[in-house]
């Protein structure tokens, strides 16, 4: 999980198919936030989870650091301005990104975590959704949808700009292209 705004491949993927990035995705070199993805991608970065600082991204700033810690610090592996650049024509640093788990045994905690975990998302699918959504999601919900799509489809959907995209790399490299279904 990204503990940015959006993840960098959901900018990639505004560049591609040429369209501006919503509000509260990233910013540019100097900190302003950004409507090009490319502003973003070479120069700029992603904005904490919450966005920028007046709606609250300092606390995903505050997540963010945790997360930093548990993966590069802690773990011993690259961390921050340390860890290659997305992209970038002339890296070669190894990427050397840290990984965390954490194991925890609920029954530690009390009794009845199933149930009560399955009340607390019964109770937020339940909620009323605002206009013009369907319905409430919890964690996983996203997913299970896509999955669905994916199997009922035959395969999975991608925008037209990144299969063009795959096939001037499949060329370049001299592979044959991702067969699509049309």
């Amino acid at each position: 999980m990204a503990t940015s705004a959006v993840a960098i491949g959901k900018v990639e993927v505004q560049r591609r198919k040429g369209e501006e990035l919503p509000a509260g995705w990233g910013c540019d070199v100097n900190g302003i936030e950004a409507k090009d993805a490319t502003d973003v991608i070479v120069d700029g970065g992603l904005f904490p989870l919450g966005g920028p600082e007046i709606s609250g991204g300092y606390k995903g700033y505050g997540l963010a650091l945790m997360v930093e810690m548990f993966c590069g610090i802690l773990s011993g592996a690259h961390w921050g301005p340390h860890i290659r650049k997305w992209q970038a024509p002339n890296e070669t640093r190894t990427a050397d990104l840290g990984q965390f788990f954490m194991a925890l045994d609920p029954a530690v905690f009390g009794e009845g975590f199933s149930e009560r975990l399955q009340l607390l998302m019964d109770y937020h699918r339940a909620l009323e959704p605002i206009a013009g959504v369907d319905s409430v999601l919890v964690p996983g919900d996203p997913e299970r949808s896509h999955e669905t799509l994916c199997h009922d489809s035959g395969g999975i959907p991608y925008h037209e700009a990144l299969i063009r995209d795959m096939g001037i790399f499949a060329e370049k490299i001299k592979v044959d292209p991702m067969e699509t279904l049309d």
